[in-house]
Parts: structure tokens; C-alpha cells; sequence
């Protein structure tokens, strides 16, 4: 049986102690009132945006797209990005989604590789 993950606030506040931060200093920093985050770490209100998952994550070194994921958010750029392809990207993460950690690894990479090309190719271009 699968261990089911951490509640977004949970995980939130268990990093923000191992951090050193009490709840008023991160509040603070974060640019919200204490009793939000309080709120948000009891699990009693929705995580809040995307983007102030992301701002959180940063302050206490963890990756953004996972907590963003682990609040049952998306990124913001995904929507755009699967817009520009609209009938290939959807398509590309169900084959995708089969695969393994290193597979995947290894997918990005290539994929890095593959836009790095098409972009020194484009600048090649405009110099002739």
C-alpha cells in the first residue's frame, strides 16, 4: 500500500520550524498575516497562489514546483506553455508519464539539448 503524502500545510510548517522561523517571522516575510499562515498550516483554509507557494518554497530552499504540485496547484507558466501546442504537450506528458525518474531525467535533458540547437540555429540565422 502507497503511503499517502503530507497535507501542503503540514509539510509547510514542518519545514518553516526546521528553518528556524516562527510563525510571525515567516508571516512577515512572506507578507501575510500570522493568522493566515497559521490557518494555511492547520489545513483549515485552501493553500494559498501558486505564486506565493513558490515565494515560500524559495525562502525555505525547497523546489517550488513540488510544493506548488503538493498544494494541488500548477505552476503558472504550464497553462501558457501547454497553449502553444495545444494538440502535442498534453499528448507528450500522458507518453511521458510512464516512465521512470532517470527516463524522464533524461527526456528533459535531451529536450534542453534540442531547444539550446534551435536557438543557435535561429542566431545563426539573423547574422546572415
Amino acid at each position: 500500500m502507497t503511503q499517502k503524502a503530507k497535507p501542503f500545510g503540514q509539510v509547510l510548517r514542518e519545514r518553516r520550524l526546521e528553518k528556524g522561523f516562527t510563525l510571525r517571522k515567516f508571516a512577515d516575510l512572506m507578507d501575510i498575516s500570522p493568522t493566515y499562515l497559521s490557518q494555511v498550516e492547520q489545513c483549515n483554509v485552501d493553500p494559498p497562489t501558486a505564486e506565493r507557494i513558490k515565494q515560500m518554497a524559495e525562502a525555505l530552499d525547497v523546489n517550488p514546483d513540488e510544493w506548488i504540485v503538493l498544494a494541488d496547484r500548477l505552476p503558472n507558466d504550464l497553462p501558457g506553455i501547454i497553449k502553444q501546442q495545444p494538440s502535442v504537450f498534453p499528448d507528450l506528458l500522458r507518453e511521458a508519464s510512464g516512465l521512470t525518474i532517470e527516463q524522464l531525467r533524461k527526456l528533459k535533458d535531451q529536450a534542453r539539448k534540442m531547444r539550446e540547437k534551435n536557438q543557435s540555429e535561429e542566431g545563426e540565422g539573423e547574422k546572415q
